[in-house]
């Protein structure tokens, strides 16, 4: 059985930002290794557990779709590049054939995709 988070307002306030990094927080009780101790005060409150590399590039795509507001594929071309420089901040194009991936989830080219990369970083 699980432990439940206390209901602390450090652990209240950060909930929100672990889960839009698409990981967890757990109950130090229900700590495994590699998990991350969130501490105020000196004191051990919860565990954020990093969410894992497997599916990366799918969670960091959902946000940036989340926060333009619809999926990559209906955004008109200045949200696309708009998105591409999202997903570049984020680290995105650094995971294997993210480039690619995130030309079908556009609806576009690879090509495409490397114009806007090469356009953000003149």
């Amino acid at each position: 059985m699980s432990a439940k988070l206390p209901r602390h307002p450090v652990v209240l306030a950060v909930r929100p930002v672990v889960e839009a990094l698409g990981a967890t927080m757990v109950a130090v009780e229900d700590a495994e290794a590699g998990d991350l101790p969130l501490r105020w005060e000196g004191a051990v409150l919860a565990m954020v557990r990093m969410a894992p590399l497997h599916g990366a590039l799918d969670r960091l795509i959902e946000g940036v779709e989340r926060e333009l507001g619809g999926p990559l594929l209906s955004l008109c071309r200045e949200d696309k590049q708009r998105a591409v420089r999202m997903l570049d901040e984020r680290g995105a194009f650094t995971l294997r054939r993210a480039v690619e991936d995130v030309a079908d989830a556009m609806g576009v080219s690879r090509i495409t995709v490397y114009n806007y990369l090469n356009a953000l970083h003149r």
